[in-house]
């Protein structure tokens, strides 16, 4: 059985907590797509653990957490999440797998993000510099270094090849990019061989033999829905497909073998970096959104747009990746309003529709909106969900008649135990 976990939005909706958090139901974590763009935060115990690229249960002894073929691996941002897992004496050896099939961010890969960004100027996309983009790239390009190849005698010549070409590449973009090569390339070749300590799989092969076997797994993705490469307000996205046919194509698995798919989004909504928001706020709720929901990016640390729930987005996510269930996070950033916004259409070229249309630019999308009434109760202690405000399962239950999917937790703090379970 695998269960597909998954954001509905444009990223930070808080996926890593509930994988953190249903990781005990499964055998086999797996992360199928993205880079170190993704910061997933999880807090339990009174601490803070942000991982970038390794999957969000591996502080559960009894999972094997994978790094799927569809993840773009930084060995020098990896090295440093390892360093940080080091004082929880976890078994890293045996229950941290990679694809020898995971492609390679270079040091001359996030040299060549700067380039691109700085090159466009006003229309710069709002990359994070990882050197995604890069990487996905030389991937469809055909030119990508995967885990597999350091295994293989030659792979510096592979390596020494690329890298001569971004130096090119970089020249050509005739602006000024400052770096000390050799000093990024020891630091490359030090977290190269931190990485070999590792199991390097075969990771397809891998997870039919785990299904054959009748294990539990869950898929895990990273950045949002709104984001993927086909289906996001593109050209504003990632890289990788955030969507559920990503997993698929980052893991190795054929759809029928999917059985759940689990959509986390926000009580409301947020984006880093650029590009359309149609209910994005500049006023003071936009600002008290911000301030209360802590909305600053994990890995980065951008202040986040925030805006009002976005009911034709969260549909045309829905809709594009099949989800059967819905967890809403932050539901306790709410607290305090009087009304909460909901949009539920848009006004696109003077006709109201209902769903994302192609050109979702600001010139062109009014949100429609309507009101709700809100409450004013801390939620952050309480434990079981008929505790909560009237006018809150009134929210939650709009929803779900609205989406026509049911909400099965609802998420009111960050820490594990802020974490409610529906009955729906």
């Amino acid at each position: 059985m695998i269960d597909l976990l998954l954001g509905l939005q444009w990223g930070d909706e808080g996926k890593g907590k509930i994988v953190d958090v249903l990781t005990n139901k499964y055998d086999i974590i797996a992360r199928f797509q993205g880079g170190p763009n993704a910061g997933h935060t999880l807090e339990f115990e009174g601490n803070k653990h942000v991982l970038h690229t390794i999957p969000s249960g591996i502080f559960h002894d009894a999972a094997i957490n994978l790094v799927g073929n569809g993840v773009v691996i930084d060995p020098v941002i990896f090295k440093k999440e390892l360093e940080k897992l080091e004082p929880y004496n976890l078994d890293l050896r045996n229950k941290l797998l990679i694809s020898r099939k995971a492609h390679l961010i270079l040091p001359t890969h996030r040299l060549l993000d700067q380039a691109s960004e700085a090159a466009k100027g006003s229309a710069k996309i709002g990359s994070t510099l990882k050197g995604i983009g890069p990487t996905y790239m030389d991937k469809t390009g055909r030119n990508g270094i995967r885990i597999g190849d350091i295994e293989a005698p030659d792979w510096k010549e592979k390596y020494r090849s690329l890298t001569d070409k971004h130096l090119q590449m970089i020249e050509n973009y005739r602006v000024e990019v400052q770096f000390d090569l050799k000093t990024l390339e020891n630091e490359f070749f030090e977290a190269i061989e931190t990485l070999k300590q590792l199991q390097f799989i075969d990771s397809e092969h891998y997870l039919e033999k785990q299904q054959r076997q009748s294990k539990k797994i869950l898929a895990e993705g990273a950045q949002g829905s709104l984001l993927d490469i086909d289906f996001g307000t593109y050209p504003f996205v990632t890289s990788s497909n955030t969507t559920a046919a990503g997993a698929c194509t980052g893991l190795g698995i054929a759809p029928n073998r999917i059985k759940n798919v689990i959509g986390i989004f926000k009580a409301y909504t947020t984006r880093v970096g650029s590009g359309p928001f149609p209910t994005e706020l500049f006023d003071q709720d936009g600002e008290t959104l911000g301030r209360v929901g802590n909305e600053f990016g994990a890995t980065t640390g951008r202040p986040r747009r925030c805006g009002w729930l976005d009911l034709v987005a969260l549909k045309y996510a829905i809709t594009v990746n099949g989800v059967t269930e819905l967890n809403m996070m932050k539901a306790d950033v709410l607290s305090g309003f009087k009304t909460i916004k909901v949009c539920t259409h848009y006004k696109y070229k003077g006709e109201l529709i209902d769903h994302l249309p192609f050109d979702v630019d600001e010139k062109y999308v009014e949100p429609v909106y309507e009101e709700l009434k809100g409450w004013n109760a801390d939620l952050t202690g309480m434990r079981d969900v008929n505790e909560l405000p009237t006018e809150l399962h009134d929210y939650v239950t709009y929803l779900e008649k609205a989406l026509e999917v049911p909400i099965t937790i609802v998420s009111v703090g960050p820490d594990r135990t802020q974490t409610l379970f529906r009955n729906s």
